[in-house]
């Protein structure tokens, strides 16, 4: 990832200045991958991109329309669309999900007025939209949020899109803490911007009872969790702006291209933040599972090799590449003190061990530009011989992805250093997979490790 592309630059900030040209090409000039474009975009309107159309104006209002469609609410991050408190609690499962992923005390997030519909949030710059602390009352009725002339950290923070980390609150003037999120015992905090670029749209507040520095893999990912969902709520905003548009019954064609130039860069930031959003959250799991490599970059990359050689395509070998990212996803919930035992496990906490893959699946279920890689995540713990889990498949009936990252999982692990142990050479760790070929693993892939790595 460049360093344009790490501060959250469009790959396509250049289509703005593209009027006469039609910018909606690059997203498929620029090759995003099939990963994040192909499955999406119709085959229908790649066909219409670069033709001559005599009306112009309904080439670009069927153009629009369709990339309405393509990027909906089912098929991006967005929270949006809420028309009654009810409906807000949504972030409060978020807010709770982030102090297990960050290992945490508490979490809140906050919106700008503009994103806060069917919430009585007026002279707030800032309203509490959910929080992991459990209330025995109404939240919403308590109004609680920052207003435009505070000087607290949180609002300094969304004022200039910069992260900020305190380890002891105690030495700042202007913190002051809110009785209902039981800050008066909050002894360390961060805050990091929901934006995208110059579009901020809120902010998420995470909290310690303790002194503590989070450490900068879960730092790094909730900037990317911010940027992503920025991306995404503004995203949506324009589309809901450009439907508006479309409805009205005089519209200039150079206004729609405007439109159109605007809605593909947003599509494009979107991309980059949804491939950091999945590298930095397998760095995160790396972290947890207090890996002293990058096991899962390097399980991914095994994977991808692994993919070629056996000569699928490029976008089955993406999707097994960020497969292989995530496939020890679900350790993302769980404390890393669990990871940290070295003595006897007590029962149920190797259950949460054994069953993280099903963890895992549960979360990508609920990112829906990761669907296509549940089947290879949710499979990659069953054996050849049937005696694996969750579903006991056998052989070929087990995803031809799942038994590649299997055996990439299984290498990688073997031959890097652990808390507990050091790590396999090469020589070794070939010939106890060699020996399990058949049992637990593909032959066919277990040949193509051996060809892989001595190559």
């Amino acid at each position: 990832m460049t360093d344009k592309e790490e501060l959250g630059a469009s790959l396509f900030s250049r289509s703005l200045d593209l009027m006469e040209d039609d910018p909606l090409e690059e997203i498929f000039a620029l090759n995003l991958g099939d990963f994040i474009s192909e499955y999406l975009i119709s085959e229908d309107l790649a066909n219409k991109i670069g033709k001559d159309v005599k009306d112009k104006t309904t080439k670009l209002k069927s153009q629009l329309s369709e990339l309405i469609s393509i990027y909906s609410l089912d098929n991006t991050l967005c929270v949006l669309g809420f028309s009654s408190q009810d409906e807000y609690v949504v972030y409060n499962s978020i807010a709770k999900t982030l102090t297990q992923i960050l290992d945490v005390d508490a979490c809140h997030i906050y919106l700008t007025q503009e994103f806060t519909k069917g919430l009585n949030s007026e002279n707030k710059l800032l309203a509490l939209v959910g929080s992991s602390i459990d209330f025995d009352e109404d939240i919403y009725a308590k109004k609680l949020g920052y207003t435009p002339d505070d000087k607290s950290i949180v609002v300094k923070a969304f004022n200039t899109l910069e992260k900020v980390q305190i380890k002891d609150v105690s030495q700042i003037e202007n913190f002051i803490p809110k009785y209902e999120l039981k800050e008066f015992d909050v002894k360390s905090l961060a805050v990091v911007p929901m934006h995208n670029n110059a579009h901020v749209v809120g902010v998420i507040v995470i909290e310690n009872y303790k002194e503590k520095t989070i450490k900068r893999a879960y730092m790094n990912l909730l900037e990317t969790i911010g940027r992503l969902f920025g991306t995404s709520m503004h995203l949506q905003k324009t589309i809901e702006e450009t439907e508006a548009v479309l409805k009205e019954e005089t519209v200039f064609a150079e206004e729609l291209q405007h439109i159109r130039a605007e809605l593909t860069a947003l599509i494009g930031d979107l991309g980059v933040q949804q491939q950091a959003f999945v590298e930095r959250l397998a760095k995160a799991v790396d972290e947890k599972g207090q890996y002293k490599v990058a096991h899962s970059q390097h399980t991914a990359e095994l994977s991808k090799k692994l993919c070629k050689h056996l000569g699928l395509n490029e976008k089955t070998t993406d999707l097994v590449y960020y497969a292989g990212l995530l496939q020890n996803i679900g350790k993302i919930t769980l404390p890393e003190s669990l990871f940290a035992n070295k003595g006897k496990l007590s029962k149920e906490e190797w259950e949460k061990l054994q069953n993280h893959p099903n963890v895992g699946v549960n979360l990508l279920m609920n990112i829906n530009f990761l669907s296509e890689v549940i089947p290879y995540i949710h499979y990659h713990k069953e054996r050849w011989d049937g005696g694996g889990e969750p579903e006991g498949l056998k052989g070929n009936s087990i995803p031809f992805g799942s038994r590649i990252i299997a055996v990439a999982d299984a290498y990688t692990a073997m031959t890097s250093d652990r808390s507990y142990r050091d790590a396999m050479d090469k020589t070794q760790a070939l010939s106890i997979i060699r020996d399990e070929a058949g049992v637990k693993w593909d032959p066919a892939v277990v040949n193509a490790l051996f060809e892989v790595v001595n190559e």
